[in-house]
């Protein structure tokens, strides 16, 4: 597995938008999202280190107003934390090695794929088509890719 890591170049990248919701905790007004209707195969991955976090067979329609999905694409690069902002007690998604906000996780999710929807930003993501993973590195997850219904 290549080494995901934050580096001050690709914080430097960021579009002021990409800045606030990965760097600061923010959230992009709902329905906004460049990613929230891509129903391409592919992967997406933290906009920051390049983790990989969901896969496009886990995507689906939820309603919300950000992109969802029913489970991250590898476990281990998603930390899980509490959050007590606003009133609310709520689970808090970050990439495990970019430390980027990338939304919430909640138990309203289709209760036939686990039951959960992580709500993500699109500002936090990055779409890899399916036809590109092989070159950038991303190869070994394929096989998670298969055509949105």
């Amino acid at each position: 597995m290549r080494p995901y890591r934050k580096t001050p170049e690709a914080v430097a990248a960021l579009t002021p938008e990409q800045y606030r919701v990965t760097q600061e905790s923010g959230t992009e007004r709902p329905g906004t999202g460049a990613l929230l209707g891509n129903k391409a195969p592919g992967i997406y991955v933290d906009i920051v280190s390049g983790e990989p976090l969901f896969a496009s067979a886990d995507k689906y329609e939820s309603g919300c107003g950000w992109p969802s999905f029913t489970k991250p694409i590898e476990k281990a690069n998603v930390a899980e934390l509490t959050d007590t902002t606003y009133g609310m007690i709520r689970t808090e998604v970050r990439s495990k090695h970019g430390d980027s906000h990338l939304g919430h996780v909640f138990e309203d999710g289709p209760r036939d794929r686990g039951g959960l929807r992580y709500c993500i930003n699109s500002a936090a993501l990055r779409f890899v088509p399916r036809e590109a993973m092989e070159a950038e590195g991303y190869g070994d997850y394929l096989d998670q890719v298969e055509d949105v219904r």
